[in-house]
């Protein structure tokens, strides 16, 4: 599916989400946070889209709005997520893969963040 250019996507790094809007309501999210110490990689935990706003290529847009935002960050990401690490294999001149060591790392400081879960 394409991605839907209608989309507005803000990052509230307060409470750790990337959130797509449309039509001025929340379509979808991605949970995520930052690895320590900062600025660390961002882990992509969870990726939701609203049943109502599914098949309109919003989680795509997160995704790589996601990759996007770690790149102007001079950051890594850890896909974490299933629907980002899917969408990373998919598209991987656009997300560049993780290290394992960091991975392992990201994985070890999720247990800190038990709101994610």
């Amino acid at each position: 599916m394409a991605e839907n250019a209608a989309v507005e996507i803000r990052d509230d790094r307060d409470h750790g989400n990337l959130v797509a809007y449309e039509g001025g309501e929340s379509a979808g999210t991605i949970a995520y946070f930052v690895m320590d110490p900062a600025p660390g990689a961002l882990v992509a935990v969870h990726t939701v889209v609203r049943p109502e706003h599914e098949g309109k290529g919003i989680a795509g847009a997160l995704v790589r709005e996601f990759y996007a935002m770690a790149a102007r960050e001079d950051v890594p990401v850890v896909p974490l997520c299933p629907y980002a690490a899917k969408w990373a294999k998919r598209h991987p001149d656009e997300a560049p893969e993780a290290s394992a060591e960091l991975v392992r790392e990201a994985e070890r400081q999720l247990r800190h963040h038990p709101e994610l879960f």
